[in-house]
């Protein structure tokens, strides 16, 4: 067990260093301080043999390239102030109105222009011979339009149950809008496939209804008997020839409350690795990146693009502000947000 840094690049003249977790069992993440981004997993497959489990890039300037710029698949980041998509990028709280930058259409999404996954972030101080990163950020009044001064941590830990932890927490000095996430694209066939041979498996009864325009509309429906359904374990290429197209769906966890519970896996017969999540957070945005660009490639020659990656993105329900009852999308001032979600690798 043991965690080691090195330069990784510079950003707005401050320095962007990038972290390495190993545990006793081959397996390492890379995380750079550049919006507490997830850059690398390795992890062996069941002949014991490493390999690149996620989207991301060995070099800083990578991030900043024409093809990742105009896409924005935002791998591996810390999203936030909050994730998702908001209707029309605005917001009614506590009688005031606010308004948002529009990033995806008439809809903003994912914190904003200039989210928690596009800023610098502090790294306290940590211990070589744990496996263990916190990294703290500050989020100013009406920073992207939203109110509020908000201290926000994260914490990654990675075990020898082969387990990556991320632990958040956040205050706030107004009520606001927030939850966070994390963004990684995962492919457990090291990319030597897409993903649609993988099976899929999500503990979940409901999933909420989006808009044409990407946004949620308030109302929750049954998967029971629909092509979505993933209480059983399915063929995700399967799924998608049913549905005729990829996922975007965000999946409710009702029953689990906030409680840390097992809620996914995800399984890829050839390679022999399994991912399983578990988390605290009410619902999970599977997504199977359906938007991301072809033109995408780690600098080794690894190959993403449409269906080379998927992400399991837990948080509170997308377009929350705007949903009445919407379970603690808004953070009040003397709270403190709490949420923990675990991916965990099996080979």
């Amino acid at each position: 067990m043991k965690t080691t840094s090195t330069h990784f690049g510079k950003h707005n003249g401050k320095e962007v260093q990038l972290y390495t977790l190993q545990n006793d069992n081959g397996m390492s993440v890379k995380i750079s301080n550049y919006g507490a981004t997830i850059t690398s997993i390795i992890v062996p497959n069941k002949e014991g043999e490493v390999a690149e489990v996620v989207c991301g890039f060995d070099n800083f300037d990578s991030y900043f390239s024409e093809a990742y710029q105009a896409n924005t698949p935002y791998f591996g980041g810390t999203v936030g102030r909050y994730c998702s998509q908001i209707k029309d990028a605005k917001f009614t709280l506590d009688g005031e109105e606010y308004e948002l930058a529009k990033i995806v259409g008439a809809n903003n999404l994912h914190g904003g222009k200039v989210g928690f996954d596009k800023k610098v972030w502090k790294v306290n101080p940590f211990e070589d011979t744990k496996s263990q990163l916190e990294m703290t950020l500050q989020s100013k009044h009406l920073e992207e339009g939203f109110p509020g001064k908000v201290d926000v941590a994260v914490k990654f830990t990675l075990t020898n149950e082969n387990e990556i932890r991320i632990e958040y927490q956040a205050t706030t000095d107004a009520d606001t809008p927030f939850t966070m996430t994390n963004h990684t694209y995962f492919n457990l066939s090291g990319f030597a496939d897409n993903i649609e041979g993988h099976t899929v498996q999500i503990h979940a009864d409901k999933k909420q209804v989006w808009d044409e325009t990407g946004t949620a509309t308030g109302e929750n429906i049954t998967v029971a008997n629909a092509a979505d359904d993933l209480r059983n374990p399915r063929v995700i290429g399967e799924v998608q020839k049913a549905m005729g197209d990829g996922f975007e769906h965000y999946y409710l966890f009702e029953d689990k409350g906030f409680d840390l519970d097992k809620v996914a896996e995800i399984h890829e017969p050839k390679h022999g690795r399994t991912l399983e999540i578990s988390t605290t957070e009410p619902g999970m945005l599977f997504y199977t990146g359906k938007y991301t660009s072809d033109e995408l490639k780690r600098e080794s020659g690894l190959q993403y693009g449409k269906f080379r990656g998927f992400c399991c993105e837990t948080h509170r329900y997308p377009n929350g502000p705007n949903i009445p009852d919407s379970p603690n999308s808004i953070l009040k001032k003397g709270e403190t947000f709490v949420s923990t979600t675990i991916f965990k690798f099996k080979w």
